[in-house]
């Protein structure tokens, strides 16, 4: 995506920042996923890889009694997390990291629970499980949502969509692949309800979007780039039933 302008970029984080989620996902599935990891102990260590502005991440902290170290390489989105720590007084219990998750911290090992919702495919899934694996205690557990094709031939556009961001996107039995050959058992996976890529994501985004326009009229060249952001939610309106996001839980 190195083609992509830094006026894109700008406005890219001036909508997806605003988001509660950078991508699909809500409370019910991420407490479905942990219902999953059900020898966690009572206060598990966390880690959440690629968090974001962290709405998982304070989500986690209110569903467990956990510590939480959340991990993103965009310094503004760690710092609109770090404001949201403070303000629901989480300091003790969450730290934030700016970091690449390929190449984290010698000091960050032995978790009990590894979180990821859409992050992981960034620096590819092996890799990724990889770096995962060698995080987790033993026993340990690894949580993450992907993208995931289910139907054949899907429309250029669609292609064309996923082909820019996840050229490398798979199937399911591609992803539970990975995950065996990665040292994991897998615990159980499902799909994310539609309702996951709309109530924190969508919605707000094309929200978010429609306010930009009135604050860029007549910016042509911001204008624009809204309108190529404001195709991923109607490609998703029209061809949703070609591709997924799964929740995947696995344990070392």
């Amino acid at each position: 995506m190195d083609e992509l302008s830094p006026r894109f970029w700008e406005i890219f984080f001036e909508v997806y920042e605003s988001l509660p989620r950078q991508g699909p996902g809500n409370r019910t599935c991420a407490a479905k996923a942990l219902g999953l990891c059900r020898e966690l102990p009572e206060s598990p260590a966390i880690l959440d890889l690629g968090c974001g502005v962290g709405g998982q991440t304070l989500q986690l902290a209110e569903m467990t009694s956990g510590t939480i170290v959340a991990v993103d390489s965009h310094p503004p989105s760690i710092e609109r997390l770090r404001a949201a720590i403070a303000e629901r007084g989480l300091s003790e219990r969450i730290t934030t990291t700016v970091g690449d998750m390929a190449n984290l911290d010698d000091a960050l090992r032995s978790f009990d629970l590894i979180w990821s919702e859409g992050a992981l495919y960034s620096i590819g899934l092996r890799s990724a499980l990889h770096v995962c694996h060698g995080l987790l205690r033993p026993g340990g557990y690894l949580a993450f949502t992907d993208a995931v094709w289910r139907k054949e031939n899907p429309p250029p556009e669609v292609r064309a969509g996923f082909d820019l961001d996840y050229p490398a996107m798979g199937w399911l039995e591609d992803d539970l692949s990975a995950i065996h050959d990665s040292g994991f058992e897998v615990v159980g996976h499902f799909t994310l309800p539609d309702e996951a890529w709309w109530d924190d994501f969508y919605t707000p985004m094309e929200a978010r979007i429609a306010e930009l326009r009135g604050r860029y009229a007549g910016d042509v060249e911001a204008l624009g780039i809204l309108d190529q952001l404001a195709e991923e939610p109607e490609m998703h309106r029209r061809y949703s039933d070609f591709y997924a996001y799964e929740f995947f839980v696995a344990r070392r």
